[in-house]
């Protein structure tokens, strides 16, 4: 993929939707200067070149995934009142583009530190398009880019809890295209937190599929650049090779001692989820615990309760 491009395929349409999307609200923020706003940011797929395309019946082609931005809040900043300034732009830009523009709950360059180890972060820092206010590589000055053996082992059980969840979902008989994006990332999930483990994540996706290097990977990220309804591999090899990954994390967990019980995460699950929950999980890691029950439910073939979903909902 060459460098400057939103698309992992050449469409130059598409490429000139994301280009004036990012234009247009960039100029619809300057209108509004949102009190507390301090930058924004395209993030994800698009911003590193690697976002996907479909095309239609009749050959239209447009953009397959959710427009993601990332959104930095001053110091102090009201940012239920930030974030409700946002709110009618994404939904402008939503109905422009045919796909969700997604601006996540503001956060401060200070809790982005705090998180610094994440994937999410450290992907941020190294992909992202400035949309509004103050610049990225200032903005983004103070985090470190870590090398993936920095990832921490809750990130691979992170990979593992999402993907996992999502796979449940594609079992729920929602429309094909939907089941066959979530099989894809699960595929995708599973290689990446195995390779999290490994100290061997790459940031960019091609990079990933050759560090991983099976056929079940390399068939889910082309699947990811242009999606068809059909699910690159069937859904039980998805189930199989999530599983087995799985249980690769939870294995490095216990053997480095990263997945240990403690009073502070039993503490947290219990003060955000208002209860203890099953007393075997008590004490671990608030993801690890997520993760193994999305495990549970994934190994029984066991359809997401109300229950799971809160769990999901809290501390994905």
């Amino acid at each position: 993929m060459k460098e400057g491009r939103h698309c992992a395929i050449d469409a130059p349409d598409m490429e000139a939707l994301v280009e004036r999307t990012v234009a247009g609200i960039g100029a619809d923020l300057a209108a509004l200067r949102p009190r507390g706003l301090r930058g924004v940011v395209l993030c994800g797929g698009y911003a590193r070149g690697e976002g996907g395309v479909s095309e239609g019946p009749d050959g239209a082609r447009r953009l397959s995934n959710d427009l993601d931005f990332y959104v930095v809040a001053e110091d102090g900043a009201d940012v239920a009142a930030v974030a409700g300034a946002l709110a009618p732009v994404a939904r402008r830009w939503s109905a422009e583009t045919g796909v969700d523009v997604d601006f996540p709950p503001p956060k401060t360059v200070r809790r982005m530190l705090r998180d610094e180890r994440r994937v999410m972060i450290q992907e941020l820092v190294r992909g992202y398009q400035d949309a509004y206010g103050e610049p990225g590589e200032t903005m983004f000055a103070p985090i470190r880019r870590l090398p993936p053996s920095e990832l921490p082992w809750t990130e691979a059980a992170r990979f593992v809890a999402n993907r996992g969840y999502g796979l449940l979902l594609a079992m729920e008989g929602r429309d094909p295209l939907f089941a066959a994006r979530n099989v894809a990332k699960c595929v995708l999930g599973a290689g990446d937190a195995r390779l999290v483990i490994r100290g061997a994540y790459r940031w960019r996706a091609e990079e990933r599929a050759k560090a991983d290097g099976t056929e079940a990977y390399a068939a889910a990220l082309a699947w990811k650049f242009r999606p068809v309804p059909t699910p690159p591999v069937p859904w039980e090899e998805a189930r199989q090779i999530w599983l087995a990954a799985a249980r690769d994390v939870f294995a490095a967990g216990r053997e480095r001692g990263e997945d240990r019980r403690t009073l502070r995460e039993a503490a947290r699950w219990i003060a955000r989820r208002r209860t203890a929950g099953p007393l075997s999980t008590l004490g671990r890691d608030c993801v690890s615990r997520l993760a193994r029950r999305v495990a549970a439910h994934v190994e029984g073939k066991r359809p997401v309760t109300p229950a799971l979903r809160r769990d999901f909902e809290t501390f994905n």
